[in-house]
């Protein structure tokens, strides 16, 4: 079942793909809530309705009520970006006004790399912002003194209708050394972020969004962290798809000064992982070999596939966010020890680091 369900993603996104195998199940079975539980899990159901769009218009009997109910889904999807992207404009020019430079990570930035900028099921704004936490924090605390406050970002409850993070870092990794050197990476490219703006579709806003070279560094990054953490669904792999099907990628025209970037994966202890994501990029988008940044790496590559479709989107279905946090923090750990031979710098420190983590936040509350 699994094979023809990610047989479907590759369908609803490639228009050479012919009718995947998972119609003549289909047809058998009439379980058309299995393939849109799939899609739910996956946070894909927009992307979905475009393939069973396709279906219809290649004659394949779609039940009408499957059609409704799919199609209510992407309408609410698509307004949902619409105020996502007028969020996103609004929140980047208040904190401008403020004096903070800043850029939108992911999210919108992302929708925009799509073919139709309006199907990505949208999570919250993520907006990292100069200044540094401690001035950042300050400037929030004063009109939300309840705030929760993480390593890498504060909540900033600005909205009714849509949950704002400020993030004085990217993200992070689990491994100081490494992390270490990613946060002055990250240092050194921000202010080319701040000053790099997009427009977004049908006038919705005017954005700052991280450059295509800088995405391909940190959206790995927070792919492999999210891996660690409770794990990561297709949608961040769609995402990170998209961003290599830029003509960059298959121009190899990606270098950070005088160093290219698999070298730049490398020092940042992210080359590992990044042949992993190689091998699912090829295995379910069909991501073409011109545009590889590194070689697939098919052993890893098969255990984040696993893991994938085990945990769906962010993890949610893997069965760890049902315990309390005792439980869940042992459950982690017994997790994270499967991937010691394939990441052993990350698996061995993520432990540690959640524990830094928790008294850190104890002791900054």
């Amino acid at each position: 079942m699994m094979r023809f369900n990610t047989d479907f993603v590759r369908y609803c996104i490639d228009e050479k793909e012919h009718i995947p195998a998972i119609t003549d199940w289909l047809r058998r079975t009439k379980d058309w809530n299995a393939l849109f539980s799939f899609m739910t899990e996956q946070a894909l159901l927009g992307v979905g309705f475009r393939g069973i769009e396709r279906m219809k218009s290649e004659g394949m009997e779609v039940p009408r009520e499957v059609v409704l109910k799919w199609f209510a889904v992407s309408e609410q999807i698509r307004q949902r970006n619409v105020v996502m992207y007028q969020r996103s404009a609004q929140v980047s020019e208040q904190f401008l006004k403020e004096g903070f430079r800043n850029c939108i990570l992911k999210g919108q930035g992302n929708a925009l790399m799509y073919p139709d900028p309006y199907v990505r099921m949208s999570g919250d704004i993520d907006i990292w912002i100069s200044g540094g936490r401690e001035k950042v924090f300050s400037f929030v605390r004063k009109s939300y003194p309840n705030t929760m406050l993480r390593y890498h970002h504060v909540e900033y409850p600005i909205y009714n209708d849509v949950s704002v993070e400020v993030h004085f870092m990217p993200f992070f990794m689990n491994n100081p050394f490494y992390n270490h050197r990613l946060q002055k990476w990250f240092h050194c490219e921000e202010n080319h972020q701040y000053a790099h703006y997009v427009e977004t579709p049908d006038d919705l806003g005017h954005i700052p969004v991280p450059t295509v070279e800088f995405n391909l560094v940190y959206q790995l990054a927070h792919i492999m962290h999210h891996f660690f953490d409770e794990g990561i669904g297709l949608r961040q792999l769609m995402d990170y798809f998209y961003l290599m099907k830029n003509e960059k990628c298959r121009m190899k025209n990606l270098q950070f000064g005088e160093t290219n970037l698999p070298d730049v994966l490398k020092h940042l202890g992210l080359r590992k992982f990044a042949g992993a994501v190689m091998y699912v990029l090829q295995e379910v988008f069909g991501l073409e070999d011109e545009y590889l940044i590194v070689p697939v790496d098919e052993w890893r590559g098969k255990t984040l596939l696993e893991e994938i479709l085990r945990g769906g989107n962010f993890g949610h279905y893997s069965g760890l966010t049902e315990h309390g946090a005792a439980t869940k923090y042992f459950l982690k750990i017994k997790r994270n020890m499967r991937f010691v031979r394939q990441y052993p710098a990350e698996a061995l420190c993520e432990p540690l680091f959640r524990t830094w983590h928790f008294f850190w936040r104890l002791s900054h509350s």
